[in-house]
């Protein structure tokens, strides 16, 4: 562990150290001593990753970043989210530490305010979730969705907001309420599904257990997104790259995909994020929500009301690598403007901070060029510091590691999620008698794939060959159709079906043998012809191994029931509209299906 130190003790006549002061006296009076040069590093939140040991980044990494301390020492940038899981809590709580030294020794000390994204479920998409680590380990949101109960909602997100309080993770980079009315878009998986007024329910269950009833310095900032709703994509392709940046409404339910946020507003969200779909046909811009005054300017914040930040998803200004491969800047509808002129246009559209980004320069020049009023930096400045101040970071002390080691991954937070993981699992369908019938009789001969050994010897006797088992199960995950990349590739995109040779091989196990097939859900799938030839079909929406033998042997219950259309086929999909509800032809099963004893 490094030697820790508190921020320095200021002269008491330092009106935005007094802790005894409004929050408003306080804003005011830091907001008076910045330099043009502080006001605009404040104005950008970027990544940082740990280094082993809990040492902070170096340059040369693998996303192409500036190392720690010219962060925030030489750019004077104080907003960071930390990818990736680092390899212990001690770690964790070492580079936090670390970061907000450096952060203590600027002519300020504004302390860090360190986000992450989701980091308790079973996606690990570098560029949208973190793995848990030490974390309690829960479904994704799509399992909340299907239990439908707001309280084991909020019951999660109090306890993330715990784990995240002694790791020092004091903004979340979720919830995403986009709608998946769109079933082959490839970031369902951390929604809570198709439909707008559950959604609507669950995210002000979720906004409660993060930030209370009011935000305060126990409290985990929720960054609520993709405003205005990033579900209907053309064709499913995702705006993180060029081929999937249309966003279009061909049903024209814009209204629908707004309903969720009316609701996170209500609930006190203090952030919210724009996505990176540029509508298509629409009376709004034809350019990336965040670019766009319409949306962030006259509907965000004088329709509905909304005073809190506005930061845009990450990487919309300038061109970077990931992993030594491009990544070209998502300023989709204005991609022959100069990095300059998009800041200029996001700034004009009402945004506050730019998420990805580490060129506070480009607001310094355009200041000094004329083309921003320093005023309106202040406007987004002092939403940025008034949030530190009513988080009490400027007043926090150090994190304490025994009470981290203590709180993260606490034996009832792992309890409660696993818990949740159990009772999330939705069956599809059943079979009446013979040894595919749940509950399972343990002690058979048993076939299994995707499942580990010491999971399926709780079963049985586990064998090799499927014509010598009295019983098969198959664990398998969504299909989808393979990208390439580094990145693109943790994208699951695509067709709703399985290969042919897959689903053949699926389909020949369930002839040979009664087959329990459980598929893990990150979108909808299509499913028609292993329904049909499966002695019962169960999904998950994040579960491992030891939840599903739990379910298939009676000890714990199964009561999920869908989140989503399940569509019948792929020439349904194709024919519905991306914007509507529930519009595939004949689904194979509905929303809310699922078999609950």
């Amino acid at each position: 562990m490094p030697q820790l130190t508190s921020p320095p003790h200021p002269p008491a006549d330092v009106p935005y150290r007094d802790p005894q002061l409004t929050v408003e006296r306080r804003v005011e009076d830091l907001l008076g001593r910045l330099t043009l040069e502080e006001k605009a590093g404040l104005m950008f939140h970027d990544m940082q990753m740990t280094e082993p040991g809990g040492g902070l980044m170096r340059s040369g990494n693998m996303i192409g970043r500036p190392e720690a301390a010219a962060s925030v020492q030489d750019l004077r940038m104080n907003h960071f989210n930390v990818l990736g899981a680092p390899e212990s809590v001690r770690d964790l709580v070492g580079w936090h530490h670390r970061l907000q030294e450096l952060a203590a020794d600027t002519p300020l000390g504004i302390p860090v305010s360190v986000s992450t994204d989701p980091r308790h479920a079973f996606s690990s998409n570098l560029g949208t979730a973190a793995p848990a680590g030490a974390f309690s380990l829960w479904p994704e949101s799509l399992g909340f969705a299907a239990l439908r109960d707001p309280a084991v909602v909020e019951r999660f997100a109090d306890v993330a907001r715990q784990e995240y309080l002694a790791g020092g993770l004091r903004v979340a980079l979720h919830p995403q309420i986009d709608l998946a009315t769109e079933p082959r878009w490839s970031r369902i998986g951390m929604t809570f599904g198709e439909d707008a007024d559950l959604t609507a329910e669950l995210v002000q269950a979720y906004v409660r257990g993060f930030q209370g009833e009011r935000l305060g310095p126990e409290s985990v900032a929720t960054m609520t997104k993709h405003f205005p709703g990033g579900g209907p994509q053309l064709d499913g392709e995702d705006p993180h790259f060029d081929y999937g940046r249309e966003q279009v409404y061909p049903g024209g339910r814009q209204e629908y995909h707004l309903r969720p946020f009316r609701a996170a507003l209500a609930a006190g969200t203090s952030q919210i994020m724009p996505y990176y779909g540029m509508p298509i046909g629409t009376d709004w811009e034809e350019v990336g929500f965040a670019f766009s005054r319409g949306v962030i300017t006259d509907l965000l914040r004088t329709e509905l009301g909304f005073d809190g930040i506005v930061c845009t998803d990450w990487g919309l200004i300038t061109d970077k690598t990931f992993a030594g491969e491009p990544m070209p800047a998502r300023a989709w509808g204005i991609e022959e403007l100069t990095p300059a002129m998009r800041v200029l246009k996001a700034i004009e559209a009402g945004v506050d901070q730019f998420g990805g980004e580490s060129c506070p320069e480009l607001v310094v020049d355009l200041v000094r060029a004329g083309r921003v009023d320093e005023q309106r930096l202040d406007v987004s400045v002092r939403r940025l510091l008034r949030e530190k101040f009513v988080l009490g970071l400027f007043d926090a002390a150090p994190l304490d590691l025994e009470h981290a080691l203590a709180t993260i991954g606490r034996a009832d937070f792992v309890a409660d999620g696993a818990a949740a993981q159990r009772a999330a699992i939705t069956r599809l369908t059943a079979a009446a008698a013979g040894p595919a019938s749940l509950p399972l009789t343990a002690g058979a001969s048993v076939y299994v794939e995707g499942l580990g050994r010491d999971a399926a010897e709780r079963l049985g006797r586990v064998v090799d060959d499927p014509a010598e088992a009295d019983l098969a199960v198959l664990r398998l995950a969504a299909p989808y159709e393979a990208r390439p990349g580094r990145f693109e590739s943790r994208f699951h995109a695509g067709s709703l079906e399985f290969p042919a040779a897959e689903r053949d091989r699926v389909l020949a196990v369930c002839a040979a043998v009664p087959t329990v097939v459980d598929v893990y859900l990150d979108r909808p799938a299509v499913l028609t012809e292993v329904a049909g030839a499966a002695a019962a079909l169960l999904v998950n929406f994040g579960a491992n191994d030891e939840a599903l033998v739990d379910v298939l042997l009676g000890t714990a219950q199964a009561r999920g029931r869908l989140p989503f259309d399940l569509p019948s086929s792929t020439a349904a999909v194709e024919a519905s509209r991306s914007d509507v509800p529930f519009d595939t032809v004949d689904p194979l099963f509905r929303f809310g299906d699922g078999l609950v004893d």
